[in-house]
């Protein structure tokens, strides 16, 4: 069982933010797609607690190659301590996520949401620090690790400590929905629909 603390903000300008991250010695470990697959029951037991049940597929650039990788995750809810989100999350890896998913769906699972975007992630410290591009949405950066890790992290990226919160998607979602008068969509088929 993990005990994730988090810290999320838009990131302006990220090449200037990841130069300076790898100036800082930042170390890139993984680049490429990162498709998150949400299910809960069709009346939304999950949700109305909080809790998440997700398949998410981690398939790494052309120019880095490997195999893609799956994993089953559990999240609890969210909550606030001293600034930053944290949640429990309980993960396994997957073998064959086609089947994991028909096995969801067997049961009455339904997909509530998906959740697609491009990354860039990087280990600085005890902290990983993750670049989120959408196919509509600003660029966001998570960060990580223990408060201090986070922290430490933070000050490396260059951008203003206030920019980092302890926000949600759905309010990053509602900003740049207010600030620029469009739709967002985080994933392909959001994008499709328009």
């Amino acid at each position: 069982m993990i005990d994730e603390t988090e810290l999320k903000a838009m990131v302006p300008d990220p090449e200037a933010c990841r130069a300076r991250l790898e100036a800082a010695g930042a170390r890139l470990v993984f680049e490429g797609a990162l498709i998150d697959r949400r299910w809960d029951l069709p009346h939304r037991p999950l949700a109305d607690r909080d809790e998440v049940v997700r398949v998410r597929t981690s398939i790494p650039a052309a120019h880095v190659g490997g195999a893609a990788r799956h994993t089953l995750d559990w999240k609890g809810p969210t909550r606030v301590e001293g600034g930053y989100k944290k949640r429990l999350e309980r993960s396994t890896g997957v073998e064959d996520a086609a089947v994991l998913e028909i096995m969801l769906s067997s049961a009455g699972f339904v997909v509530t949401r998906e959740v697609e975007r491009e990354i860039a992630q990087y280990a600085l410290g005890d902290a990983t620090l993750r670049f989120e591009r959408y196919p509509r949405l600003d660029v966001l950066m998570e960060v990580e690790g223990t408060p201090a890790a986070v922290e430490a992290a933070i000050v490396a990226t260059g951008l203003p400590r206030a920019a980092f919160t302890a926000a949600r998607l759905a309010d990053f979602v509602a900003a740049f929905e207010r600030r620029t008068g469009q739709t967002a969509a985080l994933s392909t088929h959001e994008l499709a629909d328009d």
